[in-house]
């Protein structure tokens, strides 16, 4: 070799094009194997169909299919024992086992890849792994509903003040304030189901971006796979990630839900309001403060809400300026989607435990119900029925409050003298309608807080499970 003749390197698997291996910065900077390999069994699973469609088609011989599917499962066999030796030189998941499995069978292994790019290869792992993430949540989603109706069996009769403006406006049962997060959660399995939808439908076949001269069968492989369908468009099937971006999204109001109620937690087990205490074991103290107990579990997912809310925006940011069709730029589609995921799980699986440590103050909640007027709606509606406009109505409880409050007493402790000076319509009835009890057992419609409506409530909630 002449001293003007370079030696050609082939620092990668995938090409010979390049006359110098890459820097180990640049090396480390693309590498994705560090993330990524939690995609390894779904890249089996993928690979093992298409190479059974390879043979179907005629591609490959029976003796190279037989050989990839023993390569494969002794693979898949490395990775769950911890034997598998991963390498940042191959770059990626998809690599390392290719790697893997050439060395294991020969050529064979090299055979596999035919008819596939890395391009659909990934769009198909990534919908498998999201695929499962989204069972194992909706499951998680179900626990979690039936721990909050657990709770509310117990606590059908049990009073709290209902809050607008967190100010207390009427008294309603903590059963009926358990179920409207019981409604929340129902919406955010509903939208992950349908999510799902358009999460299963198979990439692969695609190829790098225009689809492939060979003679494959898609519809097969879809089948083997689970998937309900195919990517129609090749461009489409490698390119985009709105299936990633509508899971983020679906799991960002989802983390909202959990966040609401979390930040209901830290402001009941609050000595201002005492409507509840969690379990030790759910809280933390102080290192200088003797007396705390903190609830660290709700402020936490409270705060891994925003972490959540952040992975969306940095999905939707990523995929704005990309012009068709796959560009390296979805590199970083996985580890927020896989932070995604695991944050999700993890509250969802420590809430529904926590929910289980909750002990009720019903004396609290029932004496705070009795603060701020709670029932002045109900005489209100009291005068209405007796055929008082509600405006009219409106005003003459107003005048009554402003008349309690110059004595200390609630609307319920006046006598019917008293009452009597902003209405001469109420009668000695007018107590049953200003109780608590009272209050609930009178929205007794659809959707109502009346305890005979929840327990229904309850009853079909526990159906639809």
């Amino acid at each position: 070799m002449s001293s003007s003749e370079k030696p050609r390197h082939k620092p990668k698997v995938w090409s010979g094009r390049f006359d110098e291996p890459v820097t180990d910065l640049v090396k480390h900077f693309t590498a994705s194997v560090g993330f990524d390999q939690r995609l390894a069994e779904f890249d089996i699973d993928g690979s093992l169909a298409h190479a059974q469609m390879l043979h179907a088609v005629g591609i490959l011989t029976a003796e190279d299919l037989a050989s990839i599917e023993r390569g494969l499962e002794q693979i898949r066999s490395d990775i769950r024992s911890g034997a598998f030796e991963w390498s940042v030189d191959l770059e990626d998941v998809h690599l390392n086992i290719e790697r893997r499995l050439t060395d294991l069978v020969g050529d064979a292994g090299k055979r596999l890849h035919t008819a596939r790019s890395r391009n659909d290869q990934v769009a198909t792992d990534i919908r498998l792994y999201l695929r499962a993430a989204i069972d194992r949540m909706l499951v998680l989603v179900k626990g979690l509903q039936r721990g909050l109706l657990d709770l509310a069996e117990k606590h059908t009769d049990t009073v709290m003040p209902g809050f607008t403006h967190l100010q207390v406006a009427q008294p309603v049962s903590f059963a009926h304030h358990l179920l409207a997060y019981f409604e929340m959660l129902s919406r955010d399995a509903q939208r992950l189901a349908d999510c799902r939808k358009r999460v299963n439908r198979l990439p692969l076949g695609a190829a790098a971006l225009a689809g492939t001269s060979f003679p494959i069968d898609r519809q097969m492989v879809a089948k083997a796979l689970g998937f309900d369908g195919v990517c129609e468009n090749s461009l489409d099937a490698v390119s985009d990630r709105d299936f990633a971006i509508e899971f983020c999204s679906c799991a960002a109001l989802l983390m909202t839900h959990l966040s609401r109620f979390c930040e209901e937690l830290i402001l009941w087990m609050s000595p201002r309001f005492g409507f509840i205490d969690l379990a030790d074991r759910f809280c933390t103290g102080s290192s200088i403060m003797p007396q705390k107990k903190n609830p660290d579990v709700p402020e936490l997912i409270r705060g891994k809400t925003g972490r959540v809310n952040g992975h969306l925006v940095a999905l939707l940011t990523l995929m704005k300026g990309q012009p068709l069709a796959y560009n390296k730029d979805n590199q970083e589609d996985k580890e927020p989607l896989f932070d995604t995921v695991d944050t999700v799980t993890a509250s969802l699986a420590v809430f529904t435990e926590m929910l289980g440590g909750i002990e009720v103050k019903r004396d609290a909640m029932r004496e705070a119900a009795r603060q701020g007027y709670a029932t002045a709606t109900d005489l209100a509606d009291y005068l209405v029925k007796k055929g008082v406009p509600f405006r009219e109505a409106h005003e003459a409880v107003a005048l009554a409050v402003r008349h309690a409050e110059t004595r200390g007493k609630d609307l319920a402790e006046l006598d019917l003298a008293e009452l009597q000076k902003f209405s001469k319509l109420i009668e000695d009835d007018v107590f049953d309608a200003l109780t608590l009890e009272g209050s609930m057992a009178a929205r007794s419609h659809i959707g109502g807080t009346a305890p005979t409506r929840v327990k229904q409530a309850i009853a079909k909630a526990r159906k639809a499970l």
